[in-house]
């Protein structure tokens, strides 16, 4: 029997066209397949994180990357320090960053693998002629002791290091942020004032130039600090949030996304802290 070419065009091409279809609906449902997000809280603490910096800082960026890699898309939102520790703590969120290491939080926290933030120790008036009496890199503790006439500023809710943190034949003052530390100290309100290195001179080049000739950073460091995601433990599916974080962690370093990200955001100094700490030790 011929088969009229109208005909044999429609029983080859129909079902070509079916095929199509159905191919283009499997791609849409793809398209509709959901990326779990994790929900996280962080503050404005530039150069490390802020919402007016280029991609919001270099812990923000690694952050996310890390995130990513996981197989999770993160949504943050900038908090005061005090609310962002308090908001994750009752597990309103899943996670607070960058959060320093500290033991009398686990109960609260789970925390993530380290990676590199900067050096710690305080601020002063050049004017002010203190000095420490020993190097606190070989006796932290000593060292404090030989600065217990001054007064320090604080800010509330931040940890330091735990010796100066259980120092306390030390006259703290708490203030809400770094900004009015460094206020204070410039007025002589208080003669210390604890605070990240990096922290100081971007707050002190980009908001108080006027500063410069007035204040210094105390050399040496008390530490190197290494940073953390802090996830909260009343979260029930925080375990597995963790372990995605740190595998994607583990992969941007392994492939030089990591040190790319401190290069483009200027972080390279800190690696010769870490190892004038390491020298010295």
């Amino acid at each position: 029997m011929v088969v009229p070419m109208r005909n044999l065009l429609s029983r080859i091409l129909v079902p070509v066209l079916c095929l199509n279809l159905a191919a283009v609906d499997g791609l849409a449902a793809d398209s509709k397949i959901r990326v779990p997000v994790v929900t996280l809280a962080t503050l404005d603490w530039e150069p490390y994180v802020g919402q007016d910096m280029d991609s919001y800082g270099y812990v923000y960026e690694l952050v996310t990357q890390a995130f990513a890699r996981g197989g999770y898309k993160a949504r943050t939102q900038f908090y005061p320090w005090a609310r962002a520790l308090d908001t994750t703590q009752r597990g309103k969120v899943d996670a607070l960053f960058p959060e320093y290491y500290s033991a009398s939080r686990l109960g609260d926290f789970a925390y993530s693998d380290p990676f590199l933030g900067g050096p710690v120790g305080f601020y002063m008036r050049r004017d002010s002629g203190i000095e420490f009496s020993i190097d606190p890199r070989l006796d932290q503790q000593s060292a404090l002791m030989g600065l217990s006439q001054y007064k320090f500023g604080v800010v509330r809710g931040y940890l330091n290091t735990d010796a100066f943190d259980n120092a306390d034949f030390l006259y703290k003052e708490e203030v809400t942020d770094d900004l009015t530390n460094l206020q204070r100290l410039y007025h002589n309100r208080v003669q210390l004032i604890f605070i990240d290195k990096f922290v100081a001179e971007y707050l002190i080049n980009n908001h108080l130039p006027q500063y410069k000739k007035v204040l210094a950073f105390l050399d040496p460091p008390l530490e190197i600090k290494y940073l953390y995601v802090a996830f909260s433990k009343k979260v029930p599916d925080y375990e597995q949030k963790l372990n995605a974080f740190n595998r994607g962690l583990k992969d941007i370093q392994r492939d030089g996304t990591m040190e790319d990200i401190y290069s483009r955001h200027g972080f390279k100094e800190v690696l010769w802290y870490q190892g004038e700490i390491s020298r010295v030790r």
